[in-house]
């Protein structure tokens, strides 16, 4: 590869210019862009086509495993660093689950993030010495139940989801047509259909699930 086209994305620009003098350190790679948000990195990456995105995990609009969800999808050809200040399992998931190739962190960004972005280019995957532990320790061995409600929360269209906030908040099918100006017939559609989509036999248990584990805010 004769340049390396990279784009950062974090909303500091303190951690940007930082990143950006560490890149700096390799001839050849160059900076073609920055965003300061997730969904602005996406935009960016689709229109700049780099070959790494290194992404914040916590950004405005869209996080880092979010936006990284949604680079695979629209530029799979561009590869995925997360930076991230904490150690944790759910971080680890998340990040593994996106698509993200890299993982480091910004404690280790000095010694780990060069090697992180090469490793990338190489379609392999590279972890900060801590988050390996975390992988190797067999943590990551299956999805949490938690996990695979998420991931079933979201097929949900957002009408759907709309219904479920809904009835969440103690309506009725009539008075949630009502709210959202449709027919009553069209809200029970969307009940028989959330409850295809997640298993549930009554709407009931589905909220009460989704309440009580925060899919679904009960606002």
């Amino acid at each position: 590869m004769d340049e390396l086209r990279i784009l950062i994305a974090d909303d500091h620009d303190l951690i940007r210019r930082g990143v950006r003098d560490l890149l700096a350190a390799r001839s050849g790679w160059q900076v073609v862009g920055e965003a300061c948000n997730g969904a602005d990195a996406v935009r960016k990456a689709v229109s700049l086509r780099p070959d790494v995105a290194i992404l914040d995990f916590s950004m405005p609009e869209l996080n880092g495993p979010g936006a990284a969800v949604q680079l695979a999808e629209k530029v799979p050809e561009t590869g995925v660093v997360v930076l991230t200040m904490h150690d944790s399992e759910q971080v680890m998931r998340e990040v593994l689950q996106s698509g993200a190739r890299g993982l480091v962190l910004k404690s280790d960004a000095d010694r780990d993030l060069l090697e992180a972005v090469e490793a990338v280019t190489r379609k392999r995957h590279f972890f900060t010495a801590r988050l390996s532990e975390l992988v190797l320790g067999g943590y990551l061995a299956g999805p949490t139940e938690k996990d695979k409600m998420k991931s079933k929360v979201a097929q949900l269209t957002e009408r759907e989801c709309e219904v479920v906030r809904l009835l969440a908040d103690g309506m009725s099918s009539k008075e949630a047509a009502t709210r959202l100006k449709i027919s009553i017939r069209t809200v029970e559609s969307h009940r028989i259909n959330i409850s295809r989509k997640l298993g549930f036999n009554s709407i009931a248990k589905l909220v009460h699930y989704a309440i009580r584990h925060g899919i679904v805010a009960h606002t």
